[in-house]
């Protein structure tokens, strides 16, 4: 198809970007130097592209039938019911999560949850010099990483706190990797922190809506009559 085509086709896929007609163009561009390129059907590429995408689609498949399992095993647990009412939890994640955490009200503090994940920042010293500090990484490995999952799945997605907070994080240089690294990082600390206190408190987790309301400030005029003394 043509590049118009293709535009008007893809436009609702992308989603909300600043300049979504420029990102457009440069996916269509490398299309036609990469995948786009006519190859014939009995090549080794196509034949190369097709086993891949068979392993693709036989771990997608393996993936669902581990979320049934795990639906059916979680039940009416309503721990787990909470933590899937979190972005990116879902049946697999809540069960990994409850089976490497336990009961997570044996915890006082989410600190000490963190502490357990191997999310909390460790610093080395030696005299009276201090090094960097960073995660570090002496809890549940496991654990670890369905957070760190997780957070890469919440921040793909459209409107929550977890893309804020990353969002925020990167803003100075998206492109930086060491600076995205730490970003991820801090989201998956922050889905500890989240689900030590929805499993603490008993309470859903709130959704979060990225929408701007219009606050009507008072006048400076109403503003001084209204502190002013006979």
């Amino acid at each position: 198809m043509s590049e118009g085509e293709f535009q008007t086709r893809a436009w609702n896929l992308v989603g909300r970007k600043v300049s979504k007609r420029a990102l457009l163009a440069e996916i269509y561009a490398a299309a036609k130097r990469s995948i786009g390129v006519p190859v014939p059907l009995d090549s080794p590429a196509v034949a190369m592209f097709r086993l891949v995408l068979g392993q693709y689609l036989d771990l997608h498949r393996l993936r669902e039938h581990i979320a049934e399992q795990a639906a059916i095993v979680l039940g009416d647990n309503p721990d787990s019911r909470r933590l899937m009412t979190v972005p990116a939890i879902g049946p697999a994640n809540a069960l990994t999560i409850l089976a490497e955490a336990g009961d997570l009200r044996r915890f006082r503090h989410h600190r000490q949850f963190l502490n357990f994940c191997g999310l909390n920042l460790s610093t080395l010293q030696s005299g009276k010099s201090r090094g960097q500090s960073h995660i570090s990484k002496y809890g549940n490995a496991r654990l670890r990483t369905a957070l760190w999952m997780a957070a890469q799945t919440a921040i793909r997605m459209r409107e929550n706190s977890f893309r804020r907070k990353f969002d925020n994080y990167v803003r100075g240089n998206p492109l930086d990797a060491d600076l995205r690294r730490k970003a991820y990082t801090a989201i998956a600390a922050k889905l500890a922190r989240v689900i030590f206190g929805l499993i603490k408190s008993g309470a859903d987790y709130r959704p979060f809506f990225e929408h701007k309301f219009q606050v009507e400030e008072p006048s400076r005029a109403s503003a001084v009559g209204a502190t002013s003394t006979p």
